[in-house]
């Protein structure tokens, strides 16, 4: 059994990278992106328009105005190497700046990012670039590209239409660049490219809200599913069991998002509960048991629809299970020997009753901090949820590739969990 989680372990690294990889490849070939958003605007496409030539848009587009601009939305290489940088295997420009050759000339003034100091780029005729100093300017940590037509013409190729051709007359360009190692492997999972902030840091302060919620529903998932469906199974098709059956069942029948939904204009709006939000903006004005109040209020609208759809699963599971159980011709001759049917309910059939359960036990792991995107989004609550539902909608790489992350490596490692859990409840299963 060692041998067997130590392979399920070491699998996890390789199965990451291909759904991360996978994920990234598809993000880049779906069109749509916020870059071809900022290009249309260059252009004068609007939405639904079809394209216009230079002289139509009344704007001119020009060749270093793209590649700065895919440089800007780390376009500007293969999407192999992009991901290699996002991963940390290679390193990524995280400073730039760049200027233009003047024509027939050799030498270009480039300006340091964020300083009125610049550097001398001299082109060499094998396509290389030299940097010198020039008015005291610290050269020594910047590399330089320089960019022929040729490399920018494949640029303009992927992202501009065959209708708007590239300018017959542009000019080489020089590009200035720090390179550091800032990928997955050392922590950093990038900047938002619609916010600018770090995806780790954006990710930290919604991680609190998502876990409340989590650990919140999985303690009254269990706490209330496992008694309830104790009950339904000693009391099989009594009024309780056929009442309560009714309740979950319709429960399971309503989307969670779609309870929000009329609990917000049925209930909400009527003043009985918030409307959204985690806490009041007063939060930090009340007291302790103010701010509990405060806490529970708001989360009490969410956490129905959180639950309303687990419940009939989990106690169905456990009636089922326990149902069978009771069947049994073990439980059937612990009773015939003496044994009270209490004891042979709690003691016998029980624990190889809750075997099923352990294998959901992994799968909770990622409610966490998964949340529902949907119910945060209806109900404004600014966790890991909504984060991935704006992140998606605003086509957010970085956010997405980062919450992506998190989300496949729970799932992972859950799995495992539901694993040991199944062996540790049941004596017959072995890994071997």
């Amino acid at each position: 059994m060692k041998e067997y989680f130590i392979r399920r372990i070491l699998l996890i690294p390789p199965t990451l990278l291909g759904i991360t990889l996978l994920v990234f490849i598809i993000m880049r070939l779906v069109p749509g992106g916020p870059m071809e958003e900022d290009l249309k605007k260059l252009t004068g496409q609007g939405e639904g328009k079809t394209t216009r030539s230079r002289e139509q848009s009344g704007f001119t587009l020009k060749p270093d105005m793209l590649v700065k601009l895919a440089g800007e939305y780390d376009r500007d290489k293969s999407n192999l190497i992009h991901y290699f940088e996002w991963l940390g295997l290679l390193p990524r420009d995280v400073s730039k700046s760049a200027a233009l050759f003047e024509k027939n000339s050799l030498q270009t003034e480039v300006q340091l990012p964020g300083t009125t100091e610049s550097v001398l780029v001299t082109r060499q005729p094998d396509g290389s670039g030299t940097l010198q100093r020039q008015k005291g300017a610290e050269a020594a940590s910047w590399q330089v590209r320089i960019q022929s037509p040729d490399d920018q013409l494949r640029i303009w190729k992927k992202f501009v239409p065959n209708a708007i051709e590239m300018p017959a007359d542009t000019s080489y360009r020089a590009e200035i660049f720090q390179a550091k190692y800032a990928g997955l492997l050392q922590g950093k999972l990038g900047a938002s490219m619609r916010y600018q902030e770090p995806v780790s840091l954006m990710i930290r302060e919604r991680m609190p809200i998502s876990l409340f919620y989590g650990i919140i529903e999985i303690i009254l998932i269990y706490g209330i599913c496992l008694p309830l469906g104790i009950v339904k199974a000693i009391k099989h098709r009594s009024w309780f069991d056929n009442a309560s059956s009714v309740a979950v069942f319709a429960g399971y029948a309503v989307p969670g998002y779609a309870l929000g939904a009329l609990l917000v204009v049925y209930v909400c709006a009527k003043g009985y509960f918030p409307m959204g939000g985690f806490v009041s903006e007063n939060f930090h004005e009340l007291s302790l048991w103010g701010q509990i109040k405060d806490l529970l209020h708001h989360a009490a609208m969410p956490l129905v629809c959180y639950l309303v759809g687990a419940f009939a699963m989990m106690t169905m599971m456990v009636k089922n299970s326990l149902m069978d159980h009771l069947a049994a011709d073990y439980v059937r001759t612990a009773i015939a020997k003496g044994v009270s049917f209490k004891r042979a309910v709690f003691h016998h059939a029980l624990r190889n009753s809750l075997i099923p359960l352990a294998t959901t036990v992994g799968g909770n792991v990622s409610i966490l901090v998964a949340g529902s995107m949907f119910i945060e989004k209806i109900f404004d609550i600014n966790g890991f949820g909504l984060l991935q539902f704006n992140a998606l909608l605003e086509r957010d790489e970085y956010v997405i590739m980062g919450t992506l992350t998190i989300a496949a490596l729970l799932m992972l490692i859950g799995n495992i969990i539901s694993d040991v859990a199944v062996a540790l409840v049941d004596p017959k299963i072995s890994f071997e």
